[in-house]
């Protein structure tokens, strides 16, 4: 009798109320937290898979206008007199009008006065008054105490912002200071002296000259020898004058043809498509879907980018669009070239196509394949743009997941410490069992005893 009373009680049962708290609370805890990991990791798939769409946009949207920077269309440029003038591609430009004859003529000179010699640069030059005048101004350089030698002169005129430069010269017969100008005859330029010391002598050693270039025979001036606009796209700088000696400036290599453009656009947009399409697809059947599967902002981008045949590109000419030319886009979203339409566009008017996809000059009509992925790259990721929408929409997603998870975390501590309490009233209670117990049984055994 007295030994089933025992057992059911657990007396010596050596219960492990910690392990029974901790199956417990696993017992609560663990389907939720396995459904938030799941969630978890699905979230943050779909995080790096958006940022690594916005990364493809923006990568493929760079190397198509790497391509369409002007070179692209002539190669490097070459100069056939590099010691005459080199040539090179203006930034932002496509060079037009090539190949060019060129005859440099004159080179422009800035003007430069010289000083009779000093002992030294630190030698005194006398408290006076330079001012220099030009089509800049009138500017004033006081040369007092604080700076009364060839160096100070030299650091006052450097620090007037007279569009006049100074430096000093030394040989074996001592220092001079030299002061020159821009190049061309617009920046020359006067000196007066005043004051109580005796004028500095300056003695002439350069004329200022504008630089002369003929271009096909078109006689051009210049005040420097940087030349930009002589012909479009280009700048020339002039080395040295040989007049009557005529060479050429050409693209060094093959110019990249229409046909090779559409071609490397065509693949590398096909490469974007098909990583899009595999970060969407849905799962079939029971496979698994894409990172991106049914999700909003992904959906736009590939709307957006489908769009690009069929997007106007210029206003002006007989090919407007992609799909002029012959760019068509299959079931998949991936394009494909029609050889045939492409083939007679070309033989049509090849440079309206290359007008179509780089225009000379960008206007709001006349975009350009550039202009056309910088409106869908612009339109995707401004403030309300579908990919920055989606990234928001999926970090607010690991929020309330990292929120949820830390609910369920401080619910958990909850309940430990409630089971922690029920547990040790439990065992309280059995501690005053075992003691009735106990007090019983000596009384049994003594009732016995006695009889």
């Amino acid at each position: 009798m007295f030994s089933n009373v025992a057992n059911s009680l657990g007396v010596g049962s050596g219960l492990n109320t910690a392990q029974l708290v901790t199956d417990l609370l696993a017992a609560s805890q663990g389907v939720k937290l396995s459904q938030l990991n799941e969630r978890s990791q699905l979230n943050s798939s779909r995080i790096s898979a958006m940022a690594a769409t916005q990364s493809a946009i923006t990568t493929f949207s760079a190397a198509v206008k790497e391509t369409l920077n002007g070179q692209g269309f002539v190669g490097d440029l070459v100069s056939g007199r590099q010691d005459l003038a080199i040539a090179s591609v203006l930034e932002g430009s496509r060079p037009e009008g090539l190949p060019a004859s060129v005859e440099v003529v004159q080179i422009a000179v800035a003007q430069r006065e010289i000083s009779d010699v000093f002992a030294t640069a630190s030698t005194a030059v006398g408290e006076r008054t330079l001012t220099i005048n030009n089509s800049g101004g009138s500017f004033d350089i006081v040369i007092d105490s604080s700076n009364n030698s060839l160096a100070g002169m030299r650091d006052a005129i450097n620090a007037s912002n007279s569009g006049v430069t100074a430096m000093i010269l030394t040989d074996k017969a001592g220092s001079r200071l030299v002061m020159e100008a821009q190049e061309g005859v617009d920046s020359a330029f006067t000196v007066t002296q005043s004051g109580a010391s005796p004028a500095m002598n300056l003695t002439n050693i350069a004329t200022p000259l504008d630089s002369i270039i003929r271009i096909d025979g078109i006689e051009l001036n210049n005040s420097s020898n940087t030349v930009t606009g002589a012909i479009p796209g280009v700048q020339i700088s002039l080395l040295a004058a040989q007049a009557g000696t005529t060479f050429t400036i050409n693209g060094a290599s093959e110019p990249l043809d229409v046909r090779g453009l559409v071609t490397e656009f065509v693949t590398a947009y096909n490469e974007l498509r098909r990583s899009l399409n595999e970060a969407t697809k849905p799962g079939l059947e029971g496979g698994s879907g894409g990172p991106l599967a049914g999700d909003r902002g992904a959906r736009e981008v590939i709307r957006k980018l489908s769009q690009m045949t069929s997007t106007q590109l210029t206003d002006v000419g007989d090919f407007k669009t992609l799909a002029d030319i012959g760019v068509r886009t299959e079931n998949d979203g991936t394009l494909s070239i029609d050889n045939t339409r492409l083939d007679a566009a070309l033989a049509l008017d090849s440079g309206a196509i290359k007008l179509m996809l780089e225009p000379a000059v960008t206007t709001e009509t006349q975009i350009g394949l550039s202009g056309a992925l910088d409106a869908i790259a612009t339109a995707l990721k401004s403030d309300s743009g579908a990919l920055t929408v989606a990234q928001q929409r999926l970090e607010t997603i690991r929020e309330s997941i990292a929120e949820a998870r830390e609910k369920i975390n401080e619910d958990g501590e909850k309940l430990r410490e409630q089971l922690q309490t029920t547990f040790a009233g439990l065992e309280r209670q059995l501690s005053i069992l075992r003691s009735t117990q106990s007090y019983v049984e000596q009384q049994f055994a003594s009732f016995n005893d006695n009889n």
